[in-house]
């Protein structure tokens, strides 16, 4: 994890994650366009296959075209942004490098599922979006970005009247699920909420100057409850404690932060992963 007398001497390292389709790019313009005149930003983006969100960010404006990067992950965007981190962290390298000093550097994730975070060794703070049109009960269906991203995003918020979401309720779950972090409701089409955004990032990046901000490891799942109301966990070699739950016999492998990969399984539903 950063360490605070190490951050405040680069461009910090702000990382967007979420679900496809939920505004993530357009997000990134919006700041872009927001703070682009009192900071000097970067952007790095991450697609499997292609560099489609670096070429709409171009496309866009937003920034001159050369400090906008992109990866091209060719594996999963969890993969790069968590689990094998060096292409990013080459790119974001050459990039502060090429425009130094930079105050600003944007790292956004390939749309990926709940479970996506970015490893604290490639950023310093994140933001986890999600948007209504994905359904009202997301947010209350929890996950590790939800539940300790440094700020969780409910985006589209115009939408809800088509797609039938109650955003107060949807806003609530997510204040619920994440004990006190901060939750905004987020438009394009609205002014307040896009001054709301801007003056978070400006927020954050002063306490990460002036060594207030300790980066967070948002991490694997937390323990959780299922239906038979059993709660477990289990704790690796880097310390980090989680837990889940599979059927029975189900065998399966995953990898964790310290790169320790290995599989299981259980011998009854439910049972603690060891």
């Amino acid at each position: 994890m950063p360490e605070n007398n190490t951050a405040t001497r680069r461009a910090m390292r702000l990382g967007v994650a979420g679900p496809v389709g939920t505004g993530k790019s357009t997000l990134i313009a919006t700041m872009c366009r927001a703070l682009a005149d009192e900071l000097s930003i970067a952007v790095v983006t991450n697609d499997i296959y292609t560099d489609e969100d670096a070429r709409l960010l171009r496309a866009a404006g937003v920034l001159p075209i050369e400090r906008i990067h992109a990866v091209e992950t060719g594996a999963c965007p969890h993969t790069a942004i968590r689990d094998d981190i060096t292409p990013n962290l080459l790119a974001v390298e050459d990039i502060e490098e090429e425009f130094a000093p930079l105050d600003l550097v944007i790292i956004e994730s390939g749309g990926d599922n709940l479970t996506a975070t970015f490893s604290p060794a490639l950023v310093d703070a994140q933001i986890f979006c999600l948007d209504v049109a994905g359904g009202g009960d997301v947010a209350r269906k929890g996950g590790p970005g939800i539940e300790r991203a440094d700020l969780l995003l409910v985006n589209k918020i115009d939408l809800a009247p088509y797609v039938g979401v109650d955003v107060e309720r949807m806003v609530a779950d997510a204040r619920a699920a994440r004990g006190g972090l901060p939750v905004l409701a987020m438009s394009q089409h609205d002014q307040h909420t896009i001054a709301a955004q801007a003056e978070w990032v400006r927020t954050i990046l002063d306490d990460y100057r002036h060594g207030r901000h300790v980066p967070r490891d948002p991490g694997p799942m937390a323990p959780h409850f299922h239906a038979e109301g059993e709660e477990h966990g289990h704790s690796h070699a880097d310390g980090m404690e989680h837990g889940h739950s599979h059927a029975e016999g189900e065998e399966h492998g995953h990898s964790h932060a310290d790169g320790e990969e290995h599989g299981h399984s259980h011998a009854r539903p439910g049972a603690s992963l060891g």
